[in-house]
């Protein structure tokens, strides 16, 4: 396996890569890696020669400066993941300085309202710094696909828009959910829970579940509102939103459309941690 903490000998390697008619896949990550992480590099691997894994915790996606501090850095535990699964990985690991070149700022993006429903209300200039960070790694590293996990749905339709308005020639591709036993859609934060927490986190998407069974036999506000009062009666989990909404535009639903997708989203606070989640309801 190679480590490169440098864009221009990643390029280097990659070019040469190229040369021998090589299809290149990216994989970007902020470490703490999991089954969910593997899943898409695995993916990544069945579909292209080489994996590029960037290990990168971006601080300008950040809007509050105590989760950036608080998030798990396992470098040498992921390496040694990543080892176990392929040879064929490369994994991209820069600095704060490297990547931005001495500017830690985020570029502004007009993504035609995805950024202003759900995730974008709570968290001001996250979709921004996300932006920033996936363009740079693309344009770094060139890859002729890059995996995105759907835990972040409303972040992959962000990313796919980026690639749409930046003209970026590279394939952007989602990839399904990993959960826990308990059903726990999987994050790094899932280390910060307590044990009782994370055993009983299920009941999130058990909930999503119950939503779903609802949904087209009752009123989107209907669901809403019992998914409210749900999490008002359950002692270890605040919910901060919970949405319908359409999957490609990610306007929430007022009235349902026989013709269009849907896709429940929530944000739910348990023992001081964020956990994201969402679900295909139709």
């Amino acid at each position: 396996m190679k480590i490169f903490d440098r864009k221009k000998e990643l390029n280097n390697f990659t070019l040469g890569e190229r040369k021998k008619d090589r299809n290149i896949g990216l994989v970007p990550t902020m470490g703490a890696l999991h089954t969910g992480h593997i899943s898409l590099v695995k993916k990544a691997l069945l579909e292209n020669d080489l994996v590029v894994v960037s290990i990168f915790v971006n601080p300008t996606q950040f809007d509050k400066k105590d989760d950036l501090e608080k998030y798990p850095r396992t470098f040498e535990k992921d390496i040694e993941l990543l080892k176990q699964v392929s040879d064929n990985i490369v994994v991209f690991a820069p600095t704060v300085d490297e990547i931005y070149e001495g500017k830690l700022e985020s570029e502004s993006y007009e993504f035609d309202g995805l950024d202003k429903v759900m995730e974008g209300e709570f968290r001001t200039g996250h979709f921004d710094g996300v932006g920033t960070i996936v363009e740079l790694l693309l344009r770094t590293v060139a890859p002729d696909k890059a995996y995105f996990g759907e835990k972040d749905f409303q972040q992959l339709q962000i990313i796919r828009k980026m690639a749409e308005i930046k003209n970026l020639p590279y394939e952007i591709i989602g990839c399904p959910i990993e959960r826990e036993p308990q059903g726990l859609a999987m994050s790094s934060r899932n280390e910060r829970l307590s044990k009782e927490t994370r055993e009983k986190a299920g009941f999130i998407h058990d909930t999503l579940q119950a939503a779903k069974t609802d949904f087209g036999t009752k009123s989107a506000a209907y669901v809403k509102d019992w998914v409210k009062s749900e999490f008002e009666q359950h002692p270890l989990f605040d919910l901060e939103y919970f949405e319908i909404a359409d999957e490609n535009t990610l306007t929430p639903a007022l009235k349902i459309q026989d013709n269009q997708k849907y896709r429940a989203f929530i944000a739910v606070y348990a023992d001081g941690v964020r956990l994201i989640d969402n679900l295909r309801l139709n």
